[in-house]
C-alpha cells in the first residue's frame, strides 16, 4: 500500500510540473484588474497634462505678445510712430510700402507716396523680429493687431490672440491690455489695477 501512494504522489508531482510549464499567459481576470488601474491611473493624472499644456500655449503668446511690443518699440524709435492697422504686424518683418514690385519712390508722380517711401525706406531698419514669417499663435492663428487703438487707454496698439477657441471676444482672448478695454469711465481703471 505504500508503493501505490508513493506512486500517486510522483505522478502528482510530475503533473504539477506540467502545469507549471504549460501556463505562460495570464487570467483574464488578472488582465481586467490591471486595465482598471490604468484607467484609474490616465483618468487621475491625464486632466492634469492636459492643463499643464493649455497653461505653456497661454503664456507662450502672452510671451509673443511682449516679442511684439518690444518690435513695435523699436520700429516706433525708426519711424516716429506705429505701424497702421493695414500695415499690421508684417511691418515688423518686411519694409512698409514694399510690395515686392522694387519700385522707388522717385518713379511715382504723387507727393503723398513720396513722403511715405522716404519714411518707409530711409528711417526703416527691419526686420524687427527674427524670423521670415510673422509667429502664429500656438492654435495656429494669426494674431490680430490695431493702432490706433480702441482698448489700450495709453497710445500703444492693441494686439490679441482669439485663445483656445479661436473666436473673437471671448473670455479666453489673450490681449496686450488690461482690464474690460472699454477705455471709458471708472470702470476699466478699477479692473485693470485688480490684474
Amino acid at each position: 500500500m505504500q508503493r501505490i501512494t508513493l506512486k500517486k504522489f510522483t505522478q502528482t508531482r510530475s503533473q504539477i510540473r506540467k502545469s507549471d510549464v504549460v501556463r505562460g499567459g495570464f487570467t483574464l481576470t488578472e488582465l481586467l484588474i490591471v486595465m482598471a488601474i490604468l484607467v484609474l491611473l490616465v483618468s487621475l493624472i491625464g486632466p492634469r497634462l492636459l492643463g499643464s499644456k493649455q497653461k505653456a500655449d497661454i503664456n507662450a503668446v502672452k510671451t509673443q505678445i511682449g516679442m511684439f511690443q518690444s518690435a513695435l518699440e523699436r520700429y516706433a524709435v525708426d519711424m516716429n510712430k506705429f505701424p497702421a492697422t493695414e500695415e499690421g504686424l508684417a511691418a515688423l518683418v518686411s519694409m512698409p510700402g514694399s510690395d515686392g514690385s522694387g519700385s522707388s519712390s522717385e518713379d511715382s508722380g504723387s507727393s503723398e507716396s513720396d513722403s511715405a517711401g522716404e519714411s518707409g525706406g530711409v528711417n526703416w531698419d527691419g526686420p524687427y523680429i527674427k524670423t521670415e514669417k510673422l509667429p502664429v499663435d500656438p492654435w495656429g492663428k494669426a494674431y490680430s493687431y490695431e493702432y490706433p487703438p480702441t482698448h489700450n487707454k495709453i497710445n500703444v496698439p492693441d494686439i490679441w490672440s482669439f485663445g483656445p477657441d479661436g473666436q473673437e471676444s471671448t473670455d479666453d482672448d489673450i490681449k496686450s491690455w488690461t482690464g474690460d478695454g472699454s477705455g471709458e469711465g471708472s470702470e476699466g481703471a478699477s479692473s485693470s489695477s485688480k490684474e
